[in-house]
């Protein structure tokens, strides 16, 4: 609509929103109405008339098997428009046109704002399927009419309201017609059925709608006046009721088709699975962070006891050996802890390879410059947890055996992601400019324990690749290759 609107008219930004805001709501006008909805603004040189919205509705058979959106009309073509845009008022003279056999009967009411017509709706009813409408069609097209003098006189939508068509109540949910005094004219059955879900056991009709709701739903002190407004329908406002084990949204629309409140409208909807549904799935959340937690607390407590226990060791290989089961450990704890935090099972392992880095790098016995460059990106728990092991093992091993005399040097870690918005792969390098590989190392037959951890986690748990290799300036240091196959982020 945006695009339409600056190509071929005048209006201007305010104007744009309004329209915005009235494309918002229209979806309830369609279905009240039974009739598809085309919006048509002026062009810039008012000549013709370009649609920039279309609606169907959900009640009934559409008039307009095509999209009519960016469709141009000469002025004067379509006489109904050029009434309702000149003269400020709805126009429905005129008798019903055929489409492909089918009569529609087509009314056109203007769009107001601030005292000026910004354009014209053209409401198209299919009449094939007329019949003697029962007191619901009545209450819905009667409510159509009083909403589309709002529009025409400016005073519908309501600024400042603007509508989640997906979360709001549709007419289809429940309605429930309202007098001036809050008083339920008429209730459809799914309204009333709404309503026996919080435990009214009595007819709708002639009660008080705010009264009936505050006494419904369980308060503690004195009965909730905002409560009885909002469903007396005072004020356009949205809001749920809970009783009984049920939970109602409200949606309240005042009627002032001739700029004096006449009665409300009443949108409602029984949303009470889905809200169970929604506790179901915090509540299984919270667990899984909870255990997350645990598992992190568990694991730091077992770290503790390792390191305690090397210290009281007099050899120094299995002093070394604890202090690297404690790193082990360490980096899984880490993950954990982030996964306690995180509402998914997933987690940004950027913070996590830093976080790893920084770990690793206490035990250098010398000072070595580590850093990262580029980014991991958002991984599973499944590969973020193998990862981290590897990441620490990979490091531990360059500061060990790179630096072995407290030389000064650095590591970088570099990761590169493939195109996230398909399955791709993570290539991860780390490279060291330390003393090198010794001769005829091959990382695929030797290497210590460390190592070994390494290509079992990258080649049999993550389905990945690892290599050795030196780096490739001759002398300088050794380069090790992590190719990673990861899903796509959604």
């Amino acid at each position: 609509m945006n695009d339409l609107v600056h190509q071929h008219t005048a209006l201007t930004e305010s104007d744009l929103e309004w329209l915005h805001l009235l494309v918002s709501e229209w979806q309830l006008l369609s279905d009240l109405s039974f009739a598809d909805l085309v919006l048509w603004v002026p062009t810039r040189d008012g000549t013709r008339y370009v649609s920039v919205a279309q609606m169907r509705p959900n009640t009934g058979p559409t008039s307009y098997q095509d999209d009519m959106v960016g469709h141009l009309v000469p002025r004067g073509r379509r006489p109904l428009l050029d009434a309702a845009l000149d003269e400020g008022r709805i126009v429905r003279e005129g008798d019903p046109e055929w489409r492909e056999e089918v009569p529609v009967r087509v009314e056109s009411i203007p769009v107001r704002r601030e005292g000026r017509v910004l354009g014209v709706i053209a409401r198209n009813t299919n009449l094939l399927t007329v019949r003697t409408p029962s007191r619901l069609e009545l209450t819905y097209l009667q409510s159509a009419s009083d909403l589309a003098q709002m529009i025409a006189a400016g005073s519908f939508p309501f600024p400042g309201q603007q509508v989640d068509m997906d979360a709001s109540p549709r007419a289809g949910d429940g309605l429930i017609r309202l007098d001036a005094d809050g008083v339920v004219q008429y209730a459809s059955p799914n309204g009333l059925s709404a309503y026996h879900r919080l435990g009214l056991a009595a007819d709708l009709v002639g009660q008080h709608l705010g009264q009936i709701t505050a006494e419904l739903a369980p308060s503690r002190g004195p009965v909730d006046e905002a409560l009885v407004k909002l469903a007396s329908g005072y004020a356009p406002r949205e809001a749920e009721v809970e009783g009984n084990g049920g939970v109602i949204q409200l949606r309240a629309i005042p009627l002032k088709p001739k700029g004096t409140r006449i009665g409300s409208l009443v949108l409602l909807r029984d949303v009470t699975e889905l809200r169970r549904r929604e506790r179901e799935l915090i509540t299984k959340d919270a667990t899984i962070r909870e255990i997350h937690h645990r598992v992190k607390n568990n694991l730091q407590t077992v770290a503790a006891l390792l390191r305690l226990q090397a210290r009281r060791m007099d050899s120094v290989r299995g002093r070394e050996a604890l202090n690297e089961a404690v790193r082990r450990v360490g980096s899984i704890a880490i993950v954990h802890e982030t996964l306690s935090q995180n509402l998914d099972e997933r987690v940004e392992f950027d913070e996590i390879a830093d976080r790893v880095i920084a770990m690793v790098s206490e035990i250098s016995p010398g000072k070595v410059d580590c850093r990262r460059t580029g980014r991991f990106g958002i991984l599973d728990a499944e590969v973020a947890t193998p990862l981290a092991m590897v990441l620490t093992e990979v490091l531990q091993n360059a500061l060990e055996h790179a630096f072995p005399h407290g030389e000064h040097g650095s590591v970088e870690v570099s990761a590169v992601r493939g195109d996230q918005r398909v399955d791709g792969r993570l290539l991860i390098t780390v490279q060291d400019d330390g003393i090198g590989l010794p001769e005829g190392f091959d990382a695929q037959r030797t290497g210590n324990l460390g190592l070994q951890i390494v290509r079992t986690l990258v080649e049999g748990e993550l389905g990945g690749g690892f290599d050795m290799l030196p780096a490739p300036e001759p002398g300088r240091g050794t380069r090790v290759v992590l190719d990673i196959p990861v899903r796509a982020q959604k």
